[in-house]
């Protein structure tokens, strides 16, 4: 099925910052050690920096040490969606926004439990919402 919510690319590049245009729509990769969440600690939701989409909860962050916000599992499983990587001669599972189809980063199974997953996810691809729980 078709994203939910559907521009041209110059209406993206019009509401996105130059680096969010580059990762979110043009599957860039944000330098490690360089995103607004890498450390952060605040409660919140982490929406989709495209579409405000929840996608990943406070409670599911864990400091992975490479570099990018990682979580364990999304907040709402729907919002996320899984596809076949093989750009740089690597296999690696995308992650993307399922409302926007906006590219957030790689999902691996070296993560810690319960779910044994990382969301590894580029901090310009976010917005922290701390005042809206996960819905």
């Amino acid at each position: 099925m078709p994203p939910e919510v559907q521009k041209t690319e110059e209406e993206w590049r019009r509401e996105l910052s130059p680096a969010q245009f580059q990762v979110l729509r043009q599957k860039g990769t944000e330098p490690a050690f360089t995103g607004a969440y890498v450390h952060s600690k605040e409660d919140g939701a982490y929406r989709c920096a495209a579409c405000g989409a929840v996608l990943f909860a406070s409670d599911a962050k864990f400091d992975s040490g490479t570099g990018w916000p990682s979580f364990t599992e999304p907040a709402v499983a729907e919002n996320v969606e899984l596809a076949s990587d093989t750009s740089y001669g690597m296999a690696r599972t995308e992650v993307r926004c399922k409302r926007c189809g906006s590219h957030l980063g790689h999902v691996f199974d070296d993560g810690p439990g319960p779910t044994g997953m990382r969301y590894c996810i580029n901090s310009v691809a976010l917005d922290l919402d701390t005042k809206n729980a996960a819905e």
